[in-house]
């Protein structure tokens, strides 16, 4: 696939998407784009929020959508230069500037007029004016994006802005052609590249720790200035902080009270005292000087410890005018040699959860490489979806376990090759990480936390999932029946996504509240009025459909849903943030609807229910135990297992039964371990490696 191809079947999808919606190809076009950008991570969060008008002396307003970074206190606008033609264009300096100028006279009528007043309380841009003006004292920093169906001109290489309000300020154009670039990269995201001879003369003193060489990397110890530190990141926000650390620190507090206090009473022992940071790059420029070595430039920096560290340093000048100038910070810096970005990708997480000490990271939020994604994966590519519409061909639900993945499948395909991939991987059923958070924490009745974002809401699911995956025997429950409960959510949820947007009363905001707002209902309203019983997800897979009695109990709860999350009664005027709070979720349970009586043909007995998940664990039991067997008896061989074996039994560090699946294993294949024995064996193996044990 090229950029040309890449360009016809986004524009596609976005006519599709609009006559499916009926939102409007405009509103496609931005939605689309900006799911994108959110999986490369260039965009945390988005919400549309579009506005037109006319502000002071006739200027234009105009905006599309908006994000606000909590962590960095970036506050994101876009708009839309959008055009359904096929012609080729191409965005000039000029057009490109009137975009930008519609943005900030918005900006501006926001704050400093009475806008705020005269848009109508129903409306999301109602929500986004209030916010701009809530998060005025503390945002740092304005980035605007214009997402445009047009080429970028060659000429175009900066817009003039450099502040809004007094605050930083930056815009950047986004055509399909760089959004392909950024998406059908390796890594599939943004890559960040730093000059540090910007910043400070020389560059970064270094001194490369050769001893540490390894084919994966090589590492460098840094003595960073703090000025410069918090220079970059003011410069590139937390897109400067690896994916899963930002994810982690920004649901914590972001600004550490006790770097504070060093950087404003005693900040020439901040190297002293702070553990310093750690960081990754792809590859790197240094130069040799009578001085020693100095790094000058990096390619794909990313901070994955001292997050903190680093915000705490911008924030400490930005808000209490703190002097950098006698701070300086340590830097671990990894290069990562790897070509292929899995293995690169694993190797960098692998850095991050080992180097994160001062802010425990989890594994949950490490959860790209988690097994529950894995296994997600697998069932995704083994489970046919039933043939629907007329189709000919049964179908398989893409489940995207790392960011890209879907487009990079398509890139290297030939076009019937790829013409066969998307008619078994419909664009449709793509589910990505955040989609499944988003559906099962849905189901859960855990709206309020869906509808605090993208980020926020994979968090409180990775959390919850990764404890659940350790209390149920290395995750029996997230088995087959699992994978297809949860494409059934997918159904159930788009379902409502499509109908919301075609309903007389949907005025063109707060979709996706009311959609997670509805699908929470339902199925609590299902708990209440039938006792013991619940919908049959496991049917709606085979079908692959939502039944007509659930369709019609939607239609109805979602405008009831609507009606109370826009309530003049609400207590807090601003609904984007009230539909945040859990209170606003108790006051959504209190609607009262009588489920329609032929809903009933559309449960299942929970003891039934009962039957059929143990069942799929056991199933899952089975083949874990196959996948663990096939492991140890294919992977690792029988002269390996005698090293294994020979090194635990000198340490004292095995069992009886472990003794004896290690004999066993140093026979194969004259004698192959059960799948328990197996398990032993993996276990092992795991706790010899924490020994230091290098098979």
């Amino acid at each position: 696939m090229d950029a040309q191809e890449f360009r016809k079947d986004f524009m596609e999808n976005v006519r599709a998407e609009a006559a499916a919606t009926g939102e409007g190809s405009c509103a496609s076009f931005v939605s689309s784009f900006s799911e994108y950008l959110q999986g490369a991570e260039v965009l945390l969060d988005f919400t549309a929020s579009y506005f037109e008008g006319t502000g002071k002396r006739n200027r234009k307003l105009r905006v599309d959508g908006y994000a606000f970074d909590e962590f960095d206190k970036t506050m994101t606008l876009v708009i839309a230069d959008f055009d359904s033609s096929d012609s080729e264009n191409v965005i000039t300096r000029t057009q490109a500037t009137q975009l930008q100028e519609r943005l900030v006279y918005f900006v501006d009528q926001s704050l400093n007029s009475s806008l705020h007043r005269e848009i109508e309380m129903s409306r999301a841009c109602s929500d986004l004016v209030d916010l701009l003006r809530e998060k005025r004292t503390i945002t740092r920093k304005y980035q605007l994006l214009i997402f445009t169906t047009s080429s970028m001109s060659s000429v175009i290489k900066t817009l003039d802005i450099t502040e809004i309000d007094g605050v930083p300020a930056e815009c950047q154009i986004w055509d399909i052609e760089r959004l392909f670039k950024v998406c059908g990269s390796d890594v599939g995201r943004s890559i960040i590249e730093i000059d540090f001879e910007e910043y400070t003369a020389k560059g970064i003193p270094c001194i490369e720790a050769s001893d540490t060489t390894t084919d994966d990397f090589k590492s460098y110890l840094c003595i960073i200035p703090g000025v410069l530190l918090a220079n970059i990141y003011d410069r590139y926000g937390s897109s400067l902080l690896e994916g899963n650390v930002r994810s982690f620190l920004s649901t914590k507090v972001a600004v550490n009270k006790k770097i504070r206090t060093t950087i404003l009473q005693c900040p020439e022992r901040f190297f002293a005292y702070n553990n310093g940071i750690a960081a990754t790059a792809m590859s790197i420029k240094t130069e040799v000087t009578s001085h020693g070595i100095f790094l000058v430039g990096a390619t794909d920096f990313q901070i994955i410890n001292g997050g903190q560290t680093t915000a705490s340093l911008s924030s400490a000048r930005h808000k209490d005018k703190a002097d950098l100038s006698s701070i300086f910070v340590q830097m671990k810096l990894t290069v990562i040699e790897r070509s292929l970005a899995d293995e690169a990708t694993e190797l960098m997480q692998n850095i991050s959860r080992s180097s994160n000490s001062q802010n425990k990271v989890s594994d949950a939020d490490f959860f790209s490489t988690h097994p529950f994604h894995v296994r997600m994966e697998q069932f995704s590519q083994r489970l046919y979806a039933r043939a629907t519409s007329g189709s000919q061909f049964d179908t398989k639900w893409f489940y995207e376990r790392a960011r890209g993945q879907y487009l990079q499948k398509q890139m290297r395909l030939t076009p019937s090759e790829k013409k066969k991939f998307l008619l078994q991987n419909p664009k449709s059923q793509l589910i990505t990480k955040t989609d499944l958070a988003k559906v099962r924490n849905s189901w859960k009745c855990l709206p309020h936390i869906v509808s605090r974002g993208a980020q926020t809401n994979f968090a409180a699911f990775a959390e919850a999932t990764d404890k659940e995956w350790a209390e149920t025997d290395n995750g029996l429950v997230f088995n087959e029946r699992y994978w297809q409960e949860s494409v059934a959510l997918m159904l159930l949820f788009r379902y409502t996504e499509k109908m919301v947007s075609l309903q007389p009363w949907y005025t063109q905001s707060y979709r996706a509240n009311i959609v997670t707002y509805t699908i929470a209902l339902i199925h609590k309203l299902i708990a209440a009025q039938y006792i013991g019983m619940d919908l049959d997800l496991a049917s709606m897979w085979v079908r692959q459909s939502v039944p007509p009695p659930v369709a019609l109990a939607l239609t109805s709860l979602s405008e009831l849903v609507y009606n109370k999350l826009t309530d003049q009664s609400r207590k807090v005027e601003n609904v984007t943030q009230w539909c945040k709070r859990e209170e606003c979720w108790r006051s959504v349970s209190t609607i009262y609807f009588d489920l329609p009586s032929e809903i009933n043909i559309c449960l299942i007995d929970k003891k039934e229910k009962k039957t059929a998940e143990r069942e799929a664990k056991s199933d899952q039991r089975m083949m874990s135990g196959v996948e663990m067997q096939t492991k140890v008896c294919t992977e690792i061989t029988p002269d390996q297992w005698n090293v294994v074996m020979k090194f635990a039994m000198s340490r004292r560090m095995i069992t009886p039964d472990e003794s004896t699946a290690l004999r066993i294993a140093c026979q194969i294949p004259l004698k192959i371990p059960t799948p328990a024995q197996s398990k032993k064996l993996l276990e092992v193996l795991e706790r010899v490696q924490e020994e230091g044990f290098k098979l």
